[in-house]
């Protein structure tokens, strides 16, 4: 079984185990949702309005806030969360971190407590977390249009019964036409997410489904 197979089996178990229950209430039109990450998130050398929760917003009518910091790292990201929740109060919290913690080699347990950390807050405060995986990085994987997460991701979703939007980053990365450069989507590649990551909070229960 090559890894990718093998992190999609797995991520595949953390979304079972997460959606075990009922599926989630949907959330109406006006909900505030709190898009947490680094410079994915924030949508690096685009407008606010070309990042991906902006677009989110425009299809779901939520209220996502774009709580997305270029360069942060997982404890950066974790200082800041209790003034974003405090402020925000937002039912759905969407975590998408990780990826400047490995290209600064930052050990994996240090990233996977800040991770877990991070998503224990978020349900200390009556909302609901979902994890979205970063690519690993790699330059096969840049070659052959082909990159994966790393295993803890599934792993800590599994542990903590979290939702994992697995494919939704590394397929918009793996792809060129969708970058603006090595490490971050274009325009259209914040389109696309944002349309990847619809239709799995939908699957999930979060989006009415027509």
């Amino acid at each position: 079984m090559t890894p990718r197979r093998a992190f999609l089996l797995a991520s595949l178990l953390a979304l079972l185990a997460a959606c075990s229950a009922d599926k989630a209430e949907p959330l109406p039109p006006g909900t505030m949702v709190l898009a947490l990450g680094d410079s994915l998130t924030a949508g690096y050398g685009l407008t606010t309005g070309q990042a991906w929760p902006a677009l989110l917003a425009e299809k779901t009518g939520w209220q996502v806030v774009n709580g997305g910091v270029s360069g942060d790292k997982t404890g950066d990201a974790l200082a800041r969360l209790p003034a974003l929740l405090d402020e925000h109060a937002p039912k759905l919290v969407l975590v998408t971190l990780g990826g400047n913690d490995m290209l600064r080699k930052l050990p994996e347990e240090q990233t996977r407590g800040n991770l877990a950390r991070i998503l224990e807050l978020i349900r200390s405060r009556n909302a609901q977390p979902v994890l979205l995986a970063t690519p690993k990085p790699s330059v096969a994987g840049v070659v052959f249009q082909s990159l994966s997460p790393p295993p803890f991701y599934a792993e800590i979703a599994k542990e903590r019964k979290v939702p994992l939007i697995a494919d939704a980053i590394p397929d918009v990365l793996s792809d060129p036409d969708l970058k603006l450069d090595q490490l971050h989507p274009n325009a259209e590649g914040h389109q696309v997410l944002a349309g990847k990551a619809f239709d799995a909070l939908r699957q999930l229960g979060y989006v009415r489904q027509n």
